[in-house]
């Protein structure tokens, strides 16, 4: 034993680990004296930013609804906002601004009072790039498809697990998504990934998607921009909306030669 500091017996490989950290370049790992690693890659700073309150939205997050009006969405005159909630009305509203990589925060409820089964009860949808659909629907002891359920990427991949809160109670997507890359000739080079939490549980885990989601046929990709419009259906059923926001993401920036 050797003691490195007054009164304190310390083992020599102790002692080593404890001179490495203080010089900050070596450590010994498993008793063996080792270099600092370093890649080679010079990260530039992350920018800094306000998360906000639980539930967002961040100070970097572009807000489409936030209570007062739909302004952010053509078609929004159509629906209603009542006591600071959006309820679909006559048809699909669809974002202003368009998005490629993104997180996305939406909060839905399906009616208190239930009407319907299946994919008649508390059905809307969110479309991501105006074509990729991730399901709403009142899954909460209603029995449909299970690629059609709440939270299921629609007719291509059931959720892991039903997360779905009471009809009437307020329920949150938060979304990760990976938008798809084409070449000149319309070839898909990769494909569009997507993320989801619903009321905090995962339920889609970087799934890949097989193309834009269709009722009637199979799911096939179809070239398009690399960015599209957020997209929210009108499916005759009284769903409310709230607090719904965007972030562009994009990896951490690094120093160009």
């Amino acid at each position: 034993m050797r003691k490195l500091f007054q009164g304190t017996p310390v083992s020599r490989p102790r002692a080593l680990a404890i001179a490495g950290i203080l010089l900050g370049t070596t450590l010994v790992v498993r008793g063996a004296l080792v270099d600092e690693f370093k890649s080679g890659i010079k990260w530039l700073e992350p920018r800094v930013i306000d998360p906000g309150p639980i539930g967002g939205p961040p100070s970097d997050a572009i807000v489409l609804f936030d209570g007062k009006d739909l302004s952010q969405w053509t078609g929004g005159e159509k629906w209603e906002v009542i006591d600071g909630v959006a309820i679909p009305r006559e048809a699909d509203i669809t974002s202003k601004q368009e998005f490629g990589d993104c997180q996305l925060h939406v909060e839905w409820a399906a009616p208190a009072e239930v009407s319907g089964e299946g994919q008649g009860r508390g059905n809307s949808g969110v479309y991501l790039m105006d074509r990729y659909e991730l399901q709403v629907l009142d899954s909460y002891d209603n029995k449909t498809y299970f690629d059609g359920q709440a939270a299921s990427i629609y007719k291509q991949h059931p959720p892991m697990v039903n997360a779905c809160r009471k009809p009437g109670e307020w329920q949150a997507y938060d979304v990760i998504f990976t938008a798809p890359q084409f070449d000149d000739q319309g070839k898909v080079l990769k494909p569009a990934y997507i993320t989801v939490l619903q009321n905090g549980v995962v339920v889609q885990n970087h799934f890949e998607l097989l193309g834009s989601t269709f009722y009637e046929r199979p799911p096939v990709y179809e070239a398009h921009p690399a960015k599209g419009p957020i997209h929210l259906q009108f499916h005759g059923n009284p769903v409310r909306y709230r607090n719904i926001w965007v972030r562009e993401i994009a990896e951490p920036p690094v120093e160009r030669e």
